[in-house]
């Protein structure tokens, strides 16, 4: 590999340079966050919701635990992990986007979720916490996003207590090849066409297609978290793998 290609990353199908596609991501989350939540009930049915249920089911979470929402955006999954651990214990949602973070913010404040909620502007790269402090990490439909997945992975990794898990929720590839033809065509026909017609931004969700095209699938993600330290690493298929959970402990 080239000097060249070494410092270019993706950007869906787009190469840009490493240091610049936190940026690109930004803007594009910039443009959508005021019709987000819509987006997620439109391009999914509202199935988005059953699957963010699921991934709940899995915590472990019980009163007094921590947890934290990495990429956690408009605050649904911090929610969920807030009834989880009570009022005795606490949730941090944590976003790089300033906008998504404040509109996560609000859901929390709307949803009662104040006592036990903290927002912080973070890095998932480099997150900012003392190792060893949360019981549960979730990361919902963020991971693709960011742009060192290894490096990522390993801070949560470093965040989790002993017996902490990290779970992956995440857009991944479907196993049957008759499943992912019908969903490139969506993903690359109307999904664009519904968000130029919502949002107001075709551009950014031909992006986000793209970028799911681009996210490790199944196994190579299960291996990532193996290489970052993670034990016992799972993952279940939803919707026959558009969608996938993925799980594992820090022993």
């Amino acid at each position: 590999m080239s000097g060249q290609e070494h410092d270019q990353t993706d950007f869906g199908f787009e190469r840009v340079r490493w240091q610049d596609k936190a940026g690109r991501v930004r803007a594009v989350f910039d443009s959508v966050v005021d019709r987000y939540d819509l987006m997620n009930d439109l391009m999914s049915g509202g199935a988005h919701r059953l699957w963010k249920r699921f991934a709940l089911s899995m915590t472990g979470l019980r009163p007094g635990m921590r947890a934290l929402d990495v990429a956690g955006g408009t605050g649904d999954l911090a929610a969920g992990l807030a009834r989880q651990v009570g009022r005795s214990g606490l949730v941090i949602l944590s976003d790089i986007n300033a906008a998504m973070l404040a509109h996560g913010r609000d859901r929390l404040i709307n949803e009662g979720c104040v006592r036990n909620t903290l927002c912080v502007q973070a890095n998932a790269e480099c997150l900012p916490f003392t190792p060893g402090t949360f019981d549960c990490i979730t990361i919902g439909f963020g991971l693709r996003n960011v742009t060192d997945k290894a490096r990522a992975l390993a801070s949560m990794y470093s965040a989790l207590k002993s017996g902490g898990r990290l779970l992956v929720l995440e857009f991944s590839k479907p196993v049957n090849p008759a499943v992912a033809s019908l969903y490139d065509s969506y993903s690359f026909s109307l999904l664009p066409r519904l968000g130029q017609l919502v949002a107001g931004d075709g551009d950014s969700y031909r992006y986000l297609a793209e970028s799911i095209r681009r996210h490790p699938d199944q196994e190579t993600l299960r291996s990532m978290m193996i290489t970052a330290g993670f034990e016992q690493c799972t993952y279940h298929n939803l919707m026959g793998g558009i969608v996938a959970v993925h799980r594992g402990y820090r022993i």
